[in-house]
């Protein structure tokens, strides 16, 4: 898609939401009904597009993707009238008497870039909450993912007119094109390196900004909790979707006694989640693409592989694979993995926790095992993450009634739910004065002593 074709859709948008058809409330509700019954129609469609691109299963695809998008929907038509509505405020006594108040409105081009992970999930979320919130999107979602952008385009195409929604498919110049013009918001979903350049872009025209990351986050385990089912937790979030989840836990910090235990644990786990050979089993995906699987497979050269560490170019298939003390300077450690290899490193007391912590800064979550709560409450107001979850990973990220979102290198900004209204939507200030008293001190002439009118000022 050149410049000129971005160009008209922008405009249609622009003189779209001029027209205030996005402002009703009853016409966002509306609109949402009808999506939950396009996706709900095309449940099997979208389960067999992301299997396609990922080798999903249907069961992961459901949970995963498809319902957590029914449930944002659920969430924005049963609220968003309470949400949108105007917000009375305190006066002050400085503006005696006022009617002091808060209005939501919409920021208008939303710009959303989203990835191929989770590619109808992803998209969907944030898309619904700038929608609900009464701004006009343009998505621009993964290359990576062709069979669910499709999709995407057929779903929403019935829903909305494109002067509302509009799905522009394409690879990396597509979306630097797009980053050329002037939004009013840009959402964007992906890697680090990206997002720098996606805010330099923002920062041209100053525009509002929200970027959902990754990094390293870690899993730090005390060896107080039940191992086994510690280890089942684990293996569940570090490997559902093939480990190509920007929350899963992406290294373990495990007590130097417990390794062994840990990993023969682990090792067990992975056999029960996906047999012996994984390859074989319906529950266990595929990368994305030979690029990443080579990424992932320069990341084991010269490590120590515990278990697993079996793959197949032709496939994308790469093996649950745990990796025992890798170099600190070695990309498993430097870099964020996103894929189904799980280093562990070893502890003996918190200052070496601290050492690592320190390096591999501000993750999007952050997971900690122990059963003893100065241990918890120590990490977990010692250092800084997106969202956290204690003895369990990944569940955060589910809860609709918490923010979704990182911090620094993980990103900035957070969604979800009512979060995800206000992210989209403008506060903005209204203070009505009436005529009937003026405080006659605040116009000049202005009083020559004003030791009394201070002590007032300073109390007020």
């Amino acid at each position: 898609m050149n410049s000129s074709m971005i160009t008209k859709l922008k405009e249609g948008q622009k003189e779209f939401f001029k027209t205030h058809k996005t402002q009703p409330i009853k016409v966002r509700t509306n609109h949402l009904k009808k999506l939950k019954t396009v996706i709900n129609d095309k449940e099997k469609d979208i389960c067999d597009a992301i299997y396609k691109d990922l080798k999903k299963s249907v069961f992961e695809s459901f949970t995963s993707e498809i319902l957590m998008v029914l449930k944002e929907i659920d969430c924005f038509v049963k609220n968003i009238d309470e949400w949108s509505t105007p917000k009375k405020a305190s006066g002050s006594l400085i503006n005696f008497p006022s009617q002091d108040y808060l209005l939501y409105e919409p920021y208008g081009s939303v710009l959303m870039i989203s990835p191929w992970n989770y590619p109808f999930q992803l998209a969907m979320v944030p898309l619904i909450g700038a929608i609900a919130s009464g701004n006009t999107v343009i998505l621009k979602p993964s290359e990576s993912a062709p069979n669910t952008s499709k999709l995407l385009i057929e779903i929403l195409e019935l829903v909305f007119p494109k002067e509302w929604v509009c799905v522009i498919e394409g690879d990396a110049k597509v979306a630097q094109a797009l980053l050329k013009f002037h939004w009013d918001y840009i959402f964007f979903t992906g890697s680090a390196n990206v997002g720098k350049i996606v805010a330099k872009a923002a920062a041209k025209y100053l525009t509002p900004i929200t970027l959902e990351l990754g990094g390293k986050s870690p899993c730090i385990v005390d060896g107080t909790t039940p191992l086994n089912k510690t280890a089942k937790r684990i293996v569940w979030g570090k490997f559902i979707n093939c480990g190509q989840t920007c929350i899963a836990p992406d290294y373990i910090l495990v007590k130097s006694e417990q390794k062994n235990a840990l990993i023969v644990a682990l090792e067990k786990e992975i056999k029960k989640a996906f047999g012996a050979d994984a390859r074989k089993s319906n529950d266990y995906g595929r990368i994305i693409h030979k690029k990443h699987f080579k990424k992932l497979e320069s990341d084991l050269k010269n490590q120590k592989i515990a278990y697993g560490g079996s793959k197949d170019e032709k496939e994308l298939y790469f093996g649950p694979t745990i990796v025992d003390s890798p170099p600190l300077d070695s990309s498993l450690i430097r870099d964020e993995i996103f894929g189904p290899i799980l280093p562990i490193l070893s502890y003996d007391k918190i200052e070496d926790i601290d050492k690592i912590l320190t390096q591999l800064k501000n993750p999007l979550a952050f997971y900690v095992f122990s059963e003893n709560k100065k241990f918890i409450d120590t990490l977990v107001k010692s250092y800084s993450f997106g969202g956290a979850v204690i003895n369990d990973s990944l569940i955060h990220f589910a809860n609709p009634e918490l923010p979704f979102g990182g911090i620094g290198n993980s990103g900035i900004g957070a969604y979800h739910g009512k979060y995800s209204f206000d992210l989209f939507s403008h506060l903005k200030p209204v203070v009505k004065r009436s005529f009937w008293f003026d405080l006659p001190q605040r116009y000049a002439p202005y009083p020559k002593s004003i030791s009394l009118l201070k002590k007032i000022l300073k109390k007020i």
